[in-house]
């Protein structure tokens, strides 16, 4: 059986859905925090079981029975992620899980300015250590996080950031296709795995796609750190949040996300998904 968790979440749910194309919905179950949320896998025979990483009691429960179990990385950045992650690796030992897939990212390093890097880094050692077989889904950074740090760029013109650097962006969708494939792939994929698109452009080659996109020229503007800081904060963006992002940036310019690996494409048999598909799809 393979076990989801985090199956109510974007990512992992769109993995189930591409689980059930592939295999018997007999075959999955769902974890979620809220089963309610999960109702649309119940509505198509897939078992849903309660879970939560703050709750480490529901967890062996949850993780019955699973050859493979997809374990989602918390996406709370005020939260402990290490802490729940270690949770649910226990938990997994104590029900006797075959294989855990982690949701990790390419720049899992444990010196990385971008936080969640730092605790993929961590949560990787503990997959090391926990004497289960383990696969390390390092995802390239989500493509449709541009819709967020690209601000008001079709009203604006201007790309605002605080330093530039090469990123691999990778579509969510794609990463849950290719995670489907994986768990299919009767333990093909061992250790640290790669899943990045093929290009990695700096935020002025997105500038130059985006004036291409609109027709009209849209320019990058880099701002010193504690200044772009305090623009962020004036508009409403909570300090521990706006340092947050600035991590992600200072991470970028060093070089943490520049790698692209061919394996998605291969997984996909197709391109996978790039910064033009996204700049032009109807704007939100």
């Amino acid at each position: 059986m393979i076990v989801i968790s985090g199956a109510t979440g974007a990512l992992n749910g769109a993995t189930v859905g591409h689980l059930l194309e592939r295999i018997s919905a007999e075959d999955i179950a769902v974890v979620a925090r809220d089963v309610v949320k999960a109702k649309r896998f119940a509505d198509r025979g897939v078992a849903v079981r309660h879970g939560d990483y703050a709750d480490p009691a529901s967890l062996p429960g949850a993780f019955d029975g699973a050859d493979q179990l997809l374990l989602v990385s918390s996406n709370d950045p005020s939260a402990d992620a290490v802490g729940l992650h270690r949770a649910a690796i226990d938990a997994a030992v104590a029900a006797g899980v075959g294989r855990i897939l982690y949701t990790s990212h390419q720049n899992a390093t444990p010196g990385t300015p971008f936080r969640p890097g730092r605790d993929h880094a961590a949560t990787e050692q503990l997959l090391a250590e926990s004497g289960i077989a383990w696969t390390s889904l390092r995802n390239g950074f989500y493509l449709h996080s541009l819709n967020m740090l690209m601000g008001p760029w079709r009203d604006t013109g201007v790309i605002t950031v605080p330093g530039d650097g090469p990123v691999s962006w990778t579509a969510r969708e794609d990463a849950a296709e290719a995670a489907a494939i994986i768990l299919t792939s009767n333990g093909a994929y061992d250790g640290p795995t790669t899943l990045t698109a093929s290009a990695a452009p700096t935020f002025e080659d997105i500038a130059m796609i985006a004036s291409e996109v609109a027709g009209r020229t849209v320019k990058r503007e880099v701002l010193g750190e504690q200044e772009w800081l305090a623009a962020q904060i004036a508009q409403g963006t909570p300090d521990f949040m706006a340092r947050f992002l600035l991590g992600f940036y200072q991470a970028a310019r060093q070089g943490d996300f520049a790698g692209v690996d061919p394996l998605l494409g291969k997984l996909l048999d197709r391109e996978p998904h790039t910064v033009r598909n996204l700049l032009t799809q109807p704007a939100a």
